[in-house]
Formats: C-alpha cells, structure tokens, sequence
C-alpha cells in the first residue's frame, strides 16, 4: 500500500501534539503558502515570527546559494576565521550599543538562552537566575528552567537549581535581585503570554536594580527582533540597555541561526577556567550566516522597522469587532484577545479554512496572534482583517 506524505509523516517524524495542523505547504514565496491541492494562504504569523522579510526573498536566496558553492560547514565554531561569521558579527555590532560588542552565534533561540545563562553564571561566579511568570525562553533543560509556566515543567522536574519566577510588570518584585542573582532573563514585550508590554518604568527600574546588585540583565529579543517592534530591537524604545541581548527567528530570513550577544569582557570569560567554556559544531553555519547577513541588509536598507509601526496603525483600525475583549499591538506583533477560549480556537479553524494562518498563544488560549511578514502590503493586510472579522 502506498502511503501519503501525510500519512507518512504522522508515523515517521516526531509528534509534539495529538493534532498537528498538518498543512501540506509545497511552496512559500513572499506572504503566501501554497498547499499540495493549489489552495493558497496569507502566512500572518511569518512561521511565528520567523520570516520578516516573507519567505524566499531572493536577496536571501542569492546569498545561500552563492555561500553554499563556495563552502559549508568548516570546523566547529570559533576555530576558523570565515566571511560570513565575522561580516554578520561586524553588521550587528555595528547597529547596536557600544557594550554589546561580542556576538557568539549559535543555532536557535533556546540555544542562544542556554549560552546566555551559563554566561551569566562564568561572569558573576553566581547561580541564582530570575525570570518572570508567563515568559518562554525555549523548551531545552535551561530555558525550559527559566519558563514563567509550571504546566510546561512540570513533568520534566528535576530542572536548573536556584531558579525564581516573579511577576511581570511589578516593581515591588524588584526587591527579590540581590547579590546573590547571576542574571535576570526577561522579554520586553513577552510573546507567548499573548503581547504583554513591559512598561518604560519597570524596565528603567529593573536595570538601575541589576546595576545596584551587579548582576547582569538578559534581554530575549528572539521573536521581538528584526523589526518586528517598529525599531531594529525592541530596546531601542525603551533606552534600556541590556548586558546580554538574545537574538533568533526573525535573524536568518528563514534559515536556523541565534545569537547571544555581551561585551568583549563579559564574553571572554567563555575561553578560560574551562577553556572552551562554550561551544557548539554548527553554530555560525556560513550559510546560515549569509543568509543573515542578507536579512539584516534588506530590514535595514528598506528600513522594514518603520512598516512595522504602520502595520500596527493598520491592524488597530481594522480590527474592531464586538467580539474582540482587546487588540495588543506591538508593531507587527499583535493580539486578539476574545477572553473565551473556543471563540478564539474555532475563530482560528475558520481563519486557516479561508487561507489565513493564525495561531494561537502557549500560555493565553484567548487570543489570537498576529505577526505577518513585514513586507506585507496595506491592501493585503487589509484583506487579510477582512477575511478575519468575517470569520469572527
């Protein structure tokens, strides 16, 4: 008997819940998605904040495949001086602060959190870590350990020691970063806790309170950066400055690549007592460097950070429903929130049926995200909430 590709991948590749969407995408190009029976969708989601300059986009493919003919992978990372590491790692230094100087690259997000917390814990000699509830930082044994929900943890216990949650947004909480904290990890604006904005306060607060205690503050910008927020990094609106800057998703123009990012100083204290102090055999990929490097140029030369305000304007005027309890909007990161649950998961059923893929968020079930392709056009996003108020 011949067996589907569906059917074949129910069987053969590794399950993460009981009922995968399982679309059948043959072809992304641009915002769209084109399925195995010619049905096209608007991605709105951009892979969950991954393709902010659309899928392919040809700058992007160009230099992949020109990095792919030249060579590969070399030597694991660090050992060897090639282009396109030291080109993407020079481009992102550039666009940032003077203390975030040293870029170690690595394969994801949740790997960018791992590297990020053993930093912390090398520079300080301290092993208390203090992350926020409702925050996602990846789901490996580290990351998984700073995760601001006990549902996802719960089975996977014993996880990283000396580990303390406080909530979001709440300054008295601050009294809990002592000297004994290695680092506090915290989203600007948490994603999977459907778009909650950290207020200018409560991050000017948290960093004259890392200073006060000299423990390091960890921004994760994994799905905030690349301007998705309406400048390059959220951070950049809030004249914050992190010790440690956590990039991702939105960094590769679809290929896997992260980042974590420190000063010189802090980060040298990787290569002794242990030597090798971190390291990883495909982090820094040279394709997947140059396919960085080529996103970043296109966000940059376009000034794609700028759409992302005006997608926000957009989404706002047209997303005004009965229905809708709140719209959170960040940018090109957005949240419907129904305050029902089932509203929000038949809304989203009815949304993909009528070619709009949406999603919903780990940690708040009522709402809907939102986060398309910053290359989206005024008409195609004003379709696109149209089509969503229709299947409201």
């Amino acid at each position: 008997m011949h067996l589907s590709q569906k059917q074949l991948f129910l069987q053969h590749v590794a399950q993460t819940s009981p009922a995968p969407l399982a679309l059948e995408i043959i072809l992304a190009n641009g915002i769209y998605l084109n399925d195995v029976n010619g049905k096209q969708y608007i991605d709105l989601i951009s892979g969950i904040s991954v393709s902010n300059i659309g899928h392919c986009h040809p700058e992007v493919v160009e230099a992949i495949k020109k990095q792919a003919e030249t060579f590969m992978h070399l030597m694991v990372y660090g050992e060897y001086v090639h282009s396109p590491q030291v080109q993407l790692a020079k481009a992102l230094t550039d666009l940032l602060p003077q203390n975030l100087n040293s870029v170690y690259l690595v394969n994801s997000g949740a790997e960018a959190t791992e590297g990020a917390l053993k930093l912390a814990k090398r520079f300080t000699g301290r092993s208390e870590i203090i992350s926020f509830k409702n925050a996602y930082h990846g789901s490996t044994h580290g990351a998984l350990s700073v995760m601001g929900s006990e549902d996802f943890k719960t089975s996977f216990r014993p996880l990283l020691p000396d580990v303390k949650t406080i909530d979001f947004n709440k300054e008295e909480n601050l009294q809990y970063i002592t000297t004994k904290t290695a680092c506090v990890i915290i989203e600007p604006i948490q994603g999977e806790a459907g778009i909650v904005v950290a207020t200018q306060s409560f991050l000017k607060k948290l960093r004259e309170r890392c200073n006060e205690a000299q423990t390091l503050l960890i921004f994760d910008e994994i799905q905030t950066g690349f301007g998705r927020t309406g400048s390059l990094f959220a951070f950049e609106q809030y004249q914050v400055i992190p010790d440690i800057l956590l990039a991702a998703k939105g960094m590769g123009g679809g290929m896997p690549i992260g980042a974590f990012i420190s000063s010189k100083q802090i980060m040298d204290s990787l290569t002794n007592n242990p030597v090798l102090g971190h390291i990883t055999t495909f982090g820094g990929h040279p394709v997947c460097c140059a396919a960085a490097l080529a996103n970043l140029q296109v966000i940059t030369k376009n000034k794609l950070y700028n759409r992302a305000k005006e997608i926000e304007a957009i989404l706002k005027q047209k997303l005004q429903h009965p229905k809708i309890k709140e719209l959170r909007v960040c940018g090109a990161l957005a949240a419907i929130d129904f305050g029902d649950e089932a509203l929000n998961m038949q809304t989203i059923a009815k949304c993909i049926e009528a070619g709009i893929i949406t999603d919903w968020f780990l940690f708040n079930t009522q709402s809907m995200r939102i986060a398309p392709p910053l290359i989206i056009s005024d008409e195609e996003l004003g379709k696109a909430c149209n089509i969503i108020l229709s299947c409201i």
